[in-house]
């Protein structure tokens, strides 16, 4: 019998070490983290901080600097405006002048306390109040100027009043020669205008009296038969012209030459029939001095002896029915007149 083996020893299983603890670590290196963080914060807030101070530090100079700019300005500003204010006449051209002045300075003011707000250069802002203060003196300077001349102006003008009071004196004097003059004068003019009244007068009654009557004063209408002669008619329709003849009336007081008659032709309606490019124009009625159209005119010589004229009036257009009045004029008075009526 086989001897049995003894049973070997089992081989012991070796106990794992222990795991580190991970979530304790984890705290650690966040804490570690956040402490690092804080840190910076406060470096950065005790940065901040001291900025912060150096900033409320400059503004608090930088403010005790506008106050006292702002002061320098409003104390220069006030003592210009006074000074002007006492310069102040009764003369209101130079009051103007001040009011002119003072705004002027205001406005200069004004400008000078925006910039000091607006934090600019001291340098420059005092420069500009010491602009002021030269403005302010050349103002005075030019009032001073104003108010010397103005008093020799009146010195010159108590002068000139002295000089006035003795020249109207003499020109009171004057005038009372002159007054005694003018009225020998009107009494000289009222009796040449009389005078001329009167030639004027005797002048339009001997031209009126030497005025040419006229007689046998005729106007017909007309038209041309194909033979080219002309025959009267009487139907409007049918005429194409109207005819005037007369002759003139010796009369001895008008003296040889020219003399010009005009001849009127008014339509029914009382119109001067009147074409220019006709030889129609303007004369001047010598009884009424009014301007009247004429419709034709023409010259003779006299010679105190009888003259037979003729007129011819062809406007190249239809008449109208109704009375046509004729008038004929010499020197400007009625010669005579007669009528035409067209059926």
């Amino acid at each position: 019998m086989t001897p049995s083996q003894p049973s070997p020893k089992p081989t012991p299983t070796p106990t794992p070490a222990p795991k580190p603890d991970n979530s304790k670590q984890r705290i650690i290196a966040i804490a570690a983290v956040v402490i690092v963080a804080l840190l910076a914060v406060n470096a950065w807030l005790l940065f901040k901080y001291t900025q912060a101070d150096k900033t409320a530090d400059t503004l608090t100079t930088q403010l005790d600097e506008s106050t006292k700019l702002q002061e320098e300005l409003n104390d220069q500003y006030y003592a210009a405006r006074a000074e002007l204010e006492s310069m102040r006449t009764e003369n209101d051209e130079m009051n103007t002048l001040i009011a002119q002045q003072q705004e002027e300075l205001k406005d200069a003011k004004d400008r000078i306390a925006s910039l000091i707000r607006q934090g600019g250069d001291a340098s420059s802002a005092r420069a500009e109040i010491a602009r002021l203060k030269e403005q302010a003196n050349s103002y005075l300077a030019e009032l001073n100027q104003l108010r010397e001349q103005n008093a020799l102006l009146a010195d010159e003008n108590q002068s000139l009043t002295q000089q006035r009071d003795g020249l109207q004196n003499d020109l009171s004097a004057q005038q009372e020669v002159n007054d005694n003059l003018n009225q020998e004068r009107a009494l000289l003019v009222s009796e040449r205008e009389q005078l001329t009244n009167t030639n004027s007068n005797l002048s339009r009654k001997v031209s009126q009296a030497s005025t040419i009557k006229v007689a046998g004063l005729e106007a017909v209408g007309q038209k041309m038969r194909r033979s080219g002669k002309f025959v009267t008619r009487r139907d409007a329709a049918n005429v194409e012209r109207i005819a005037i003849t007369f002759s003139t009336i010796v009369n001895e007081i008008a003296e040889p030459g020219t003399e010009e008659f005009v001849v009127r032709i008014l339509n029914p309606q009382g119109e001067t029939l009147a074409v220019d490019q006709l030889g129609s124009g303007v004369f001047t009625n010598q009884s009424t001095g009014e301007a009247m159209r004429y419709t034709l005119k023409d010259d003779i010589m006299y010679d105190r002896s009888e003259n037979t004229l003729g007129f011819v009036w062809n406007p190249g257009q239809q008449f109208a029915e109704g009375n046509y009045t004729i008038e004929v004029y010499n020197k400007g008075y009625l010669a005579g007149s007669t009528s035409l009526r067209l059926k």
